[in-house]
């Protein structure tokens, strides 16, 4: 009996390591394409503004598919929709390495971005149901950490693969990796009968689909038009404001929408995904695309340099990882969100005073605090979320939010080029200088300043009931 017990917590570690590698993959490839843009701007004679639809394709393909992740794990089995989920995404990163033009390009990406979609909550999905309870922790860190290292090397690893080779090669990489995880996961992962799902919400997703896609283009194109033919992208964004309209509709009504908006009565999963958090969600990862811009485009750095920089970047996440948990203890959600808040803000805006001549430890330094102040506020909006949530609706609101984050690191690209395009037509210019990043990293400021004030509508203990259920019943002090 013990050889068994001892045999099943073998077979979940593995899972969970072959399940966080896959995430690693996923990762690297968001981080990688980010320093190599500009490069792949020059290879295709257009913009990094224009190329940034590489990006925001992804991550709208990714919102738009990621609620049907678990209807189709349950609909066709969890291990097959993983394998099928990662041999997607490796071909669409080969195709995104043929590409010989941007449209096919952007077509590529939102393969790749539908794939990943897929990918991560069916992989977290199996992960759950495979490890014993006792183990959960263990499990969920082990497919935490390869995601947040990923973003660690991935700039460094695509600054020298543009400087010694060619962008191209970033997305064959995945090739020798995507093969290697498929077959893995035909080898280890065990095979389950798929389940009866009820019928799927088809006009939801479709709404859905329609809405995310036509909202997120409509501000990448204002930005890329720079006050000429506006009528175009505005058409585009009401036209999307609009399929939105009619999906929050269709989900008040229906008896089993795709999205379940119910879940948004709970005031603290509210202000997590859906007012507070989600606005400082755009503000903060309009970072990782406007940074290595910023140091290419602006300050003149190499690749590998830009990707050294923003290795600093993220490294501050994984150091704030160590002392979150005590620091949300100590002083609740409600002031870590206000207080952290306004210090991020003050990071964003900060960035956005460096000049080419700043010293490299002044630099170093203002971006190690804007990482440490990010990875702050991402974890404890992430724990808040679904502090109150009632276990009956869980499973909806991890649908909703997971699009709702998607949603918002797409349109945090959208919102930076939005801003650098507006810069660049009110100086009436041809192509972007530091003012434009100054302006856009100053408007990132101020939205997640406006993120910081509204997050003071909090109550005091909000969340305290996660803290309870570890100290055994004892709830932190409201924090004052």
């Amino acid at each position: 009996m013990h050889e068994a017990h001892e045999d099943d917590a073998q077979a979940a570690r593995r899972i969970a390591w072959i399940v966080g590698a896959a995430f690693f993959m996923e990762t690297l490839d968001s981080m990688i394409i980010a320093t190599a843009l500009p490069a792949m701007a020059r290879s295709f004679g257009t913009t990094p503004l224009q190329m940034s639809q590489g990006i925001t394709a992804y991550l709208v393909a990714m919102a738009a598919f990621a609620p049907a992740a678990g209807w189709s794990a349950e609909r066709f089995g969890a291990r097959r929709m993983f394998v099928g989920a990662i041999a997607a995404f490796t071909g669409a990163s080969v195709l995104c390495g043929l590409a010989p033009s941007p449209a096919t390009f952007f077509a590529a990406r939102a393969l790749q971005g539908a794939a990943a979609a897929l990918m991560s909550p069916v992989g977290r999905f199996v992960v759950l149901r495979e490890t014993p309870k006792q183990r959960l922790i263990e499990a969920i860190g082990t497919i935490t950490w390869p995601g947040l290292i990923g973003p660690v090397v991935g700039p460094v690893l695509g600054g020298l693969i543009v400087e010694h080779a060619s962008w191209r090669w970033a997305f064959f990489l995945n090739l020798p990796l995507g093969m290697i995880g498929a077959w893995l996961v035909m080898r280890f992962f065990p095979l389950r009968k798929p389940g009866h799902p009820q019928a799927l919400d088809l006009r939801g997703f479709l709404l859905n689909a329609t809405a995310l896609g036509a909202i997120v283009q409509g501000l990448s194109l204002l930005g890329e038009r720079q006050g000429e033919g506006i009528a175009v992208p505005l058409s585009v964004l009401a036209f999307g404001l609009a399929a939105g309209a009619l999906a929050l509709r269709h989900a008040a009504r229906a008896q089993a929408p795709m999205l379940d908006l119910r879940v948004l009565r709970v005031r603290s999963f509210r202000m997590a995904n859906a007012t507070a958090g989600f606005l400082s969600r755009v503000a903060i990862h309009a970072s990782p695309f406007l940074l290595p811009l910023m140091l290419q485009v602006g300050m003149g750095m190499s690749p590998l340099d830009a990707g050294t920089a923003m290795l600093v970047y993220m490294a501050g996440n994984l150091l704030m990882k160590a002392v979150t948990t005590p620091v949300l203890r100590r002083y609740g959600f409600r002031t870590v969100l206000t207080v952290n808040g306004a210090i991020c803000a003050l990071t964003l805006v900060a960035c956005g005073t460096l000049v080419p001549d700043t010293p490299t430890t002044l630099l170093y330094g203002c971006l190690l605090a804007a990482g440490l102040s990010r990875s702050l506020n991402f974890t404890a909006i992430a724990t808040l979320a679904f502090a109150d949530v009632p276990d009956e609706q869980r499973a909806n609101a991890t649908g909703l939010s997971t699009m709702l984050q998607q949603l918002a690191i797409s349109m945090g690209v959208a919102f930076a080029a939005l801003a650098l395009g507006l810069s660049q037509s009110m100086r009436d210019a041809g192509s972007l200088q530091m003012a434009d990043f100054r302006h856009a990293w100053f408007a990132a400021g101020a939205l997640m300043a406006l993120a910081a004030l509204v997050a003071r509508r909090l109550d005091h203990d909000a969340g305290a009931a996660i803290y309870a259920l570890r100290s055994g019943g004892r709830c932190p002090p409201p924090a004052r």
